[in-house]
C-alpha cells in the first residue's frame, strides 16, 4: 500500500506537466461539437482497445452510464427564450438575424418544450449501440450466458436508457439472463444526491474553490454579453426588465449546446461564433466543476457498490455484469473521485480548471466500465477502466501493463478513501411553521 501511495505524487506531477502541453481552447475551435460540453451527444470514435496481458481473459463488467440524449432537462430553457423573443419582437428590438431566428424558433420550440427532460430517439439508439459495442469488445464475458443485473434511477430518461441498452445487449448476447429494475432503493447507487431522505448518505471531504472565484465571477470575465446579444438584437435595453443579460445568454448557450440531441440539422449554429462558444463552454465547464466535482466523496456508495458487485463476481462467478444508469451529476463527480486521467486534481485558479476537468467527457450516454480479467495460471485479478470506450489511466495506481491494474491495489486504495472520508450526518432541511 505504501508503494501505491508514494506513486500518487509522481504520477500527479507527470500529469501536471502533460496538462499544460496542449490548449483545450484549440481543441474546441477545431471541433465545435466539444463546446457543447455536458449537453453534447455521445461520440462513437474510440480507438481500438489494448490487448489483454498474456493469459488473461475478461470475465466481468461493472458499468455506470449516464442516460442518453434528451431534450433540455427543464422547460425553462425554452420558455425563457420564447419570452425574450416575444418581448423583443413587440419592441422592435430584433435585427434581421433575430427576426429569422424568432420565426424558426416559433416553429420549432413546442415539441422540445412539451418533451423537456425526456429521452430523445437518439438517446435510445446510443444506448442500444453502446451495448452492442460492449459485447463486441468483450465477447468472452457474454458468450456462455450468465446473469446480468441492470438498475436505473427513477428518472424516465434513465429507465428508457436502460431499456435501449438491455435490448441491444440481449440482441448481441442472446444467452445472457437479464434482470432490470428501477427501484427507489437503487437511488443511493444510481443517483446518490437524489436518494430517498431515509437512505441518503454524506461523507466528509474538503473542497477548495480555485482562487475563490465563483462561476458568476468567471462569467463576468469571459463573456461579452453585448457582443453575443448584438448578433440577434439591435437594442438590449429591454433586458433590464426581463431577467437580465446574464440569464438569457446562459439559457441561450444551454439551448444551443443541446438542440442537436433531438434535431438532425444544425439550423441554430449561427447563434454563437466559435470564440463565443469557447467562452460559453469554459464558464459552463467551471460551473459543473464547482457544483459536481466537489460532490465526489458523496459518491462513495457507488464506489462501494461497484467493488462489492465485482467481488461477488470474482468469488461466485454468478454475474457477468452489473449495469447502472443515472445522470451527469453523478458521473461528473464519480470520475474525479476515481481520479481518472488525473481529473480529480483541484487546481489553484479557475483558469486552470479546463486543463484537468472537461465536461465534454461526460456527454449524453457517457459511461465508465470496470472490466475484470483473470488467468488460469495467475491468481492475480487485473482490471482496466474504459471511459466512453477509451482506456483510462488511474494515476494513483501502478499499472501492471498498459492500462491494466491489479484489482487488489484498487480495493486497497478504495479502503483508504473510506477511512479518510467517513460518513457524516446528513444536513437537515429547516422546518417552516
Amino acid at each position: 500500500m505504501r508503494k501505491i501511495l508514494s506513486l500518487i505524487a509522481v504520477f500527479t506531477a507527470a500529469i501536471s506537466l502533460q496538462a499544460q502541453t496542449y490548449n483545450v481552447e484549440d481543441l474546441l475551435r477545431a471541433d465545435r461539437r466539444l463546446a457543447a460540453g455536458n449537453e453534447g451527444h455521445y461520440r462513437f470514435e474510440a480507438p481500438a482497445l489494448t490487448p489483454s496481458p498474456k493469459g488473461y481473459t475478461p470475465f466481468y463488467i461493472g458499468h455506470y452510464g449516464r442516460h442518453g440524449s434528451r431534450y433540455s432537462w427543464t422547460p425553462n430553457t425554452y420558455t425563457v427564450i420564447k419570452t425574450v423573443l416575444d418581448a423583443a419582437d413587440k419592441a422592435g428590438a430584433l435585427n434581421e438575424v433575430g427576426k429569422k431566428f424568432y420565426e424558426e424558433y416559433n416553429d420549432f420550440y413546442m415539441t422540445p418544450f412539451i418533451n423537456a427532460g425526456d429521452l430523445s430517439a437518439l438517446g435510445w439508439e446510443q444506448q442500444h449501440k453502446i451495448a452492442e459495442i460492449t459485447v463486441a469488445n468483450f465477447p468472452e464475458i457474454f458468450a456462455k450466458g450468465g446473469k446480468v443485473l441492470a438498475r436505473a434511477s427513477t428518472s424516465q430518461r434513465a429507465i428508457v436508457s436502460m431499456n435501449g441498452f438491455t435490448v441491444g445487449l440481449q440482441k448481441a448476447a442472446p444467452k445472457v439472463d437479464i434482470t432490470a429494475n428501477s427501484l427507489h432503493t437503487n437511488m443511493i447507487v444510481c443517483n446518490p444526491p437524489g436518494a430517498p431522505k431515509e437512505m441518503q448518505e454524506r461523507y466528509a471531504g474538503d473542497f477548495k474553490i480555485p482562487g475563490g472565484e465563483s462561476p458568476a465571477d468567471l462569467r463576468l470575465r469571459k463573456y461579452d454579453y453585448d457582443e453575443v446579444l448584438g448578433h440577434i438584437f439591435n437594442s438590449t435595453e429591454l433586458f433590464e426588465e426581463i431577467g437580465g443579460k446574464s440569464n438569457f445568454v446562459g439559457t441561450l448557450y444551454n439551448f444551443w449546446a443541446g438542440y442537436r440531441n433531438y434535431c438532425d440539422d444544425e439550423r441554430f449554429e449561427h447563434l454563437f461564433t466559435p470564440e463565443q462558444a469557447v467562452h460559453g463552454w469554459e464558464v459552463d465547464n467551471y460551473s459543473n466543476f464547482i457544483s459536481q466535482s466537489r460532490d465526489r466523496f458523496n459518491n462513495i456508495p457507488l464506489l462501494r457498490d461497484i467493488i462489492n458487485c465485482a467481488q461477488e463476481a470474482i468469488e461466485t462467478g454468478e454475474y457477468a455484469a452489473h449495469f447502472r444508469f443515472g445522470h451527469d451529476t453523478v458521473l461528473n463527480a464519480f470520475v474525479p473521485l476515481l481520479n481518472l486521467n488525473g481529473c480529480g486534481y483541484v487546481p489553484e485558479t479557475a483558469d486552470e480548471v479546463k486543463y484537468w476537468f472537461q465536461n465534454f467527457n461526460c456527454p449524453m450516454a457517457s459511461n465508465v466500465q470496470f472490466v475484470l480479467y483473470r488467468s488460469k495460471k495467475n491468481p492475480e485479478i487485473l482490471f482496466k477502466v474504459v471511459w466512453n470506450g477509451i482506456e483510462a489511466t488511474i494515476p494513483q495506481l501502478e499499472p501492471v501493463e498498459g492500462p491494466y491494474y491489479r484489482w487488489t491495489d484498487f480495493v486497497a486504495w478504495a479502503e483508504k478513501i473510506y477511512a479518510e472520508h467517513p460518513q457524516v450526518p446528513v444536513p437537515q432541511m429547516p422546518r417552516w411553521n
